[in-house]
């Protein structure tokens, strides 16, 4: 087995959590990135074997315009600070994965500067998609190409070109190089040229044994992405929003059909990466309705199919909200001095870290096949098999305590790891008990190691909102969403929207993102109900490439 097989993750967004400026000056670098090196051993000691962490490489401001790919971005510091930060990770054990950001680059890279400078001369001029002299762009540079989202600022690379796919491939090999790097998430994953992709898979597999690729996928089928000729994984988004809207809606049901759904698409031989929140969505503790169904909801992740991550602060129970369009309060600046003892002290931190210990050691929870026992609105049960030992997994998102009779084999006793309670079988059969907004890992006690040490620690409503942070963690201080209602004129547009008819014969380039939007819903309508989530998704995508791509996917 790799070493992903067996990861989890803890993702760091840099330039948020080291406090850099918005904004790059390209001045004198700034050793911000050491910040981070005292995070090391809270992560190891949270059960973190891997971070993915970026993007890092010289940019205008966010990270996703890149000035510079081989160069560590001024505001973190020198190739050396990111260096020596991969060879303290690899000294604790834990393997590093970088953000390759290689759809597009900023306009002060310096193929783009070139097209500026020497335009129709410029050697660089199909290094970029759809370079248009006769056009012109936000920025008055006298001539158009294309964007990425809609942004001026993101210019898209050729992916078709030669010579831009060599070029990306001598990143990586200079990553590898430099800075001993594990592995790559791919930004925007699903927007990317496959023969692309086929090239980065390559170099992969060239570079170091165990080199893993994992894309940013949205929509679509993820085995077209995730495969033995392109990436090794994609992320999970379909499991990321069933995880928080069935505690909030108090509806497992939608739990359990994303797991049968995302296992018929990619099988049994692909593990996604899961997560309950990153730097692009709000924070899980903000968009849990009830607060105690944080326990619940990473019981979940941490048991259920896929690799696991963690977004640096959410394992403090810090909240996060997008405000005004802006993803500021999501990346936030944290002091290490402020969480030093949070393992002890904040109920959160506690109990990601026992779980953390529990999957590491828990080889059913990384390889076993996974079964649906029991399954309610408010309660659901599941196992995990590996080399005929089950793990029994029970999740409760009621205020009541729940009781479970569930089947389990030829096992004689189970002992739950997070309460220490322990069950007794009958008839092949136990009955347990899950408390309100909880839940329970049952594990058969011959094969516990007996050097673990449970939770023993109910974290009920009460304990989970009693949490305090001692120093904001957002700048800014965090305002309410309002939620306005549809405007006549959006109600009028989405009706337009229905009443679009699809010609089947038309390619699928030349078809509208309305279009696109309508043939998508469809395919969908053919597989089974069409749920407002998924309504929703469809229409909250407006970006051709990646409706192509998704329309694709289905066949």
């Amino acid at each position: 087995m790799a070493w992903y097989d067996e990861a989890i993750f803890y993702h760091i967004y840099p330039l948020g959590m080291t406090g850099a400026p918005k904004e790059n000056d390209y001045g004198e670098p700034v050793h911000r990135l050491n910040i981070l090196l005292p995070w090391i051993s809270h992560i190891k000691e949270i059960g973190s074997n891997a971070i993915y962490i970026g993007p890092l490489f010289e940019s205008v401001g966010h990270g996703y315009e890149t000035t510079d790919y081989k160069k560590l971005d001024s505001r973190l510091g020198t190739n050396e600070d990111l260096t020596n930060f991969v060879t303290e990770c690899h000294k604790a054990g834990i393997r590093v994965i970088l953000d390759g950001v290689f759809n597009h680059t900023g306009r002060d890279f310096f193929a783009f500067k070139d097209i500026r400078e020497n335009r129709q001369n410029s050697q660089y001029k199909d290094w970029y998609c759809n370079v248009n002299f006769s056009g012109n762009n936000y920025f008055n540079d006298g001539f158009s190409y294309e964007n990425w989202g809609g942004y001026d600022l993101l210019a898209k690379l050729n992916q078709r070109n030669p010579a831009v796919r060599d070029y990306i491939c001598d990143v990586i090999r200079f990553w590898v190089k430099e800075f001993d790097i594990d592995g790559l998430r791919l930004d925007a994953a699903d927007v990317m040229d496959f023969d692309y992709m086929k090239a980065l898979r390559n170099v992969a597999n060239e570079v170091k044994p165990d080199f893993w690729l994992m894309g940013e996928v949205i929509h679509g089928n993820y085995s077209r992405w995730a495969n033995d000729g392109t990436l090794h994984s994609v992320t999970n988004y379909m499991l990321h929003k069933a995880l928080y809207s069935a505690h909030n809606d108090h509806n497992y049901f939608e739990v359990a059909h994303t797991i049968k759904y995302v296992g018929d698409m990619v099988g049994n031989n692909l593990s996604l990466y899961t997560f309950v929140d990153n730097h692009d969505v709000e924070r899980i503790y903000t968009k849990l309705n009830n607060k105690a169904h944080f326990v619940p909801v990473h019981i979940m992740l941490y048991t259920l199919p896929g690799i696991p991550s963690i977004y640096y602060g959410s394992e403090f129970g810090i909240e996060g909200r997008k405000e005004r369009g802006s993803d500021d309060s999501l990346r936030p600046a944290l002091n290490f001095e402020d969480f030093k003892d949070a393992i002890n002290t904040n109920p959160c931190t506690k109990l990601i870290s026992t779980l953390g210990k529990i999957r590491q050691n828990t080889p059913a929870l990384l390889y076993g096949d996974y079964k649906e026992l029991e399954l309610h609105t408010t309660h659901f049960a599941y196992e995990r098999t590996h080399n005929n030992k089950s793990v029994i997994i029970t999740v409760n998102n009621s205020d009541n305590e729940v009781n479970f009779n569930l089947s389990c084999g030829n096992q004689t006793e189970y002992i739950g790891l997070l309460t220490g309670n322990k069950a007794n079988v009958n008839n092949g059969r136990i009955l347990v008990k899950v408390p309100a907004n909880y839940g329970e890992i049952w594990i058969p006690t011959e094969v516990i190691d007996k050097t673990f040490t449970p939770l023993k620690a109910i974290e009920t409503e009460k304990t989970i909102e009693s949490i305090k942070i001692e120093k904001p963690v957002n700048i800014e201080q965090l305002e309410n969403i309002v939620v306005t209602e549809q405007t006549a004129k959006e109600k009028e547009q989405e009706t337009k929207k229905a009443d679009i008819k699809i010609d089947l014969n038309k390619p699928y380039e030349e078809m509208t993102i309305e279009e696109l939007q309508e043939t998508i819903l469809e395919k969908m309508r053919k597989n089974g109900p069409v749920t407002d989530y998924m309504l929703g998704t469809v229409r909250e995508n407006v970006y051709h490439d990646s409706l192509l791509n998704w329309v694709r996917s289905f066949n």
